[in-house]
């Protein structure tokens, strides 16, 4: 951890807090990275193999991901150490126990990620009576995973990207990396705009039909519980096979970090859509750049779900959340991509530059530049 520590900059993090609980085997950790723009809001992640390491990267994302799509919040993230697919009554006591733990921590409102989702978020909200978003409609909430905000953001940045990177929309053939509540939505939004799913996969394998595969049936096998690789039609090949598909438009919509310098090489697509949070590390970025890819960072491409889940906190409708999330991402898309052709820098760079821009703006206006 202090290794970690060295790496903190001028924008955070603001605080970090850890938290054990040996007798129900909770480990959990919450990054609040910076508050300067207001209270920092961000999703609740469980995986088996989370880290405080990526805690406090998927926190900085959120950060700039807020600052960017221009929301009164700054940016954080919360993990929980465990499989999520667990026996629910001890998810929820994990969930449950977590929330407690962190009730007096007013700058962190919780949101839905990998591994979570809207009941979690109803738990959370029981728990500490609020500083939740994503909620059940039943109770007033927006479900994030149901309506897709993500992914309708994603369509709305492809229609705008896609030109640039010199692709029609209608008939792009469309790979997506992860099949699960930001791929799924994202691949029916896409073929409503004429787009064509030839891959899609999951952590069991990958399915390939250059023919376009039926999404509403693969959602229905997804929602059944099953894979990809349960679909009627297609080639069935391995999980790390996403990264060959013969593809113009890639969508990595699962783990930080799965496109690296050692393989990047093997993306064949001429415009990628970041689905996911820190899905590319640097090198890989720098190298598909080299190439002619025009790739979308993450805070720019898939800000939809927090979008949907601040304006939800603020009492919003699905349709107004909808509306501002289309307008947000196709202007950040736009502006992002058009600085990077113009400066002759990496579309990340561009959006680094806005983002942290307006976070620093707003720190000089705090009495403290860290709270």
């Amino acid at each position: 951890m202090d290794g970690w520590f060295s790496q903190r900059d001028d924008l955070g993090p603001a605080k970090v807090v850890e938290v054990f609980e040996p007798g129900i085997g909770l480990r959990g950790a919450l990054v609040v990275d910076n508050v300067s723009r207001g209270p920092a809001i961000g999703g609740l992640r469980m995986a088996s193999d989370v880290s405080l390491e990526e805690c406090a990267r998927l926190a900085r994302a959120m950060t700039l991901k807020n600052s960017a799509a221009g929301l009164p919040h700054g940016g954080a993230k919360s993990v929980i150490a465990g499989d999520p697919r667990m026996p629910l009554a001890d998810k929820e006591r994990l969930i449950r126990t977590f929330a407690h733990a962190l009730r007096n921590e007013s700058d962190y409102i919780f949101g839905p990620d990998m591994g979570t989702d809207e009941a979690c978020m109803a738990w959370v909200k029981d728990e500490i009576g609020g500083r939740a978003a994503g909620l059940p409609e039943v109770i007033g909430g927006i479900p994030l995973d149901e309506v897709g905000a993500t992914g309708w953001g994603l369509a709305h940045c492809a229609e705008v990207a896609a030109p640039v990177a010199g692709l029609a929309l209608k008939g792009a053939r469309v790979a997506l990396q992860g099949f699960g509540a930001v791929g799924k939505h994202a691949a029916r939004f896409l073929a409503e705009r004429g787009a064509l799913l030839v891959a899609a996969s999951d952590s069991k394998g990958t399915l390939l039909d250059a023919k376009g595969i039926d999404i509403p049936a693969l959602c229905a096998l997804k929602e059944a519980g099953k894979s990809v690789l349960d679909h009627a039609r297609g080639e069935k090949r391995g999980a790390d096979a996403i990264l060959d598909a013969d593809c113009d438009l890639w969508i990595p919509a699962a783990r930080p970090d799965v496109v690296r310098e050692d393989n990047a090489e093997r993306l064949r697509a001429k415009l990628v859509l970041q689905g996911a949070n820190i899905p590319f590390t640097p090198g890989a970025e720098k190298a598909l750049a080299a190439r002619g890819v025009t790739v979308v960072p993450d805070f720019i491409a898939n800000a939809g779900g927090v979008i949907c889940a601040a304006m939800e906190y603020r009492g919003a409708t699905r349709s107004q959340a909808f509306e501002v999330i289309a307008e947000k991402i196709r202007a950040n898309t736009a502006a992002v991509l058009r600085e990077s052709r113009t400066r002759g820098v990496l579309p990340r760079e561009a959006a680094l530059e806005l983002a942290a821009s307006r976070v620093r703006k707003a720190m000089r206006l705090r009495r403290f530049a860290m709270l």
